[in-house]
């Protein structure tokens, strides 16, 4: 799976909070925020299909996207990757993101031991 972009990342936000959706669906939670075109939408849906970001099954004869991995494995990728970029050693407490308005507090539990298990895995 390729990583997401900030746009993707804002795309998945949408499918964490309303699960699988139409691309109809989708466009109606998208489009206040990013401003995009019903086509636009789509387009950009596939393109997440091809990377690995989202699935979509046809429901009914309707396709219906959803993502493919959780909020926790992909944010913690994200942070991960810029543990990187900043050269960071060590862990990165997910406590910080106590204030967030996507993640729950067990959501924050499984994200810090994700961390750890990775910071971890660098310092061998």
């Amino acid at each position: 799976m390729t990583e997401p972009s900030d746009l993707e990342l804002e795309v998945l936000k949408a499918f964490w909070r309303g699960g699988a959706m139409s691309a109809r669906e989708a466009q109606g939670l998208i489009e206040p925020e990013l401003g995009w075109s019903a086509s636009t939408t789509r387009t950009v849906l596939e393109r997440m299909v091809a990377k690995g970001l989202l699935v979509r099954r046809s429901v009914h004869g309707l396709a219906v996207y959803e993502a493919h991995k959780g909020k926790v494995d992909v944010i913690g990728g994200v942070l991960n990757r810029l543990r990187g970029l900043l050269e960071i050693d060590g862990r990165l407490p997910a406590s910080a993101f106590s204030g967030s308005q996507i993640l729950s507090a067990t959501e924050i539990a499984e994200l810090e031991a994700l961390l750890n298990t990775a910071a971890k895995t660098e310092d061998k």
